[in-house]
């Protein structure tokens, strides 16, 4: 912006007020996802402690629910996490009776993950969390599936570089 002599101007004060609120808080996708996934987390914790299982846990049985047997690396992958995370929890998983870990007989460097009949029976009282977190939510189908979809597509799109622009 110039002044009407051709000297450079400040921009008008409108701009500085809209910049500040677009560092506000409160105006951050990345808090609102933060935030609502601590939310989230705190939202699970009294439907999961019947079973004793705590969120991070109950991420791992989902996977394991769905194809037992997968190996260390499998498990990180399907739940974003590293190694070093999953490892001290399928440890502590292990001693709890849920599953068990073992070298994979046809390549000794990876761990495979059972689940044990405890595990397996867990899935029964497990039924009941999903359920029970719709109804927690009081979201209807079509709500939950598009904001479901929102998020997925959120996450795909971080997760891929930015495509140059010709």
């Amino acid at each position: 912006m110039t002044s009407p002599a051709g000297a450079p101007s400040s921009p008008p004060a409108v701009a500085s007020e809209a910049q500040a609120d677009f560092l506000a808080l409160d105006q951050q996708l990345c808090f609102a996802l933060h935030a609502s996934s601590l939310a989230m987390t705190k939202a699970y914790k009294p439907l999961l402690a019947p079973l004793g299982l705590t969120y991070p846990q109950y991420l791992v049985m989902l996977v394991l629910w769905e194809q037992d047997g997968r190996t260390v690396l499998e498990l990180g992958q399907a739940l974003h996490l590293d190694s070093g995370t999953l490892t001290p929890l399928l440890k502590r998983m292990a001693t709890s009776g849920w599953l068990s870990r073992h070298r994979d007989p046809e390549d000794e460097r990876r761990v495979r993950i059972q689940l044990t009949e405890a595990g397996q029976r867990l899935r029964d009282d497990a039924k009941a969390v999903p359920v029970a977190m719709a109804c927690q939510l009081g979201m209807g189908e079509a709500e939950f599936t598009q904001l479901r979809q929102t998020l997925l597509g959120l996450q795909a799109r971080l997760q891929s570089p930015p495509k140059p622009k010709a």
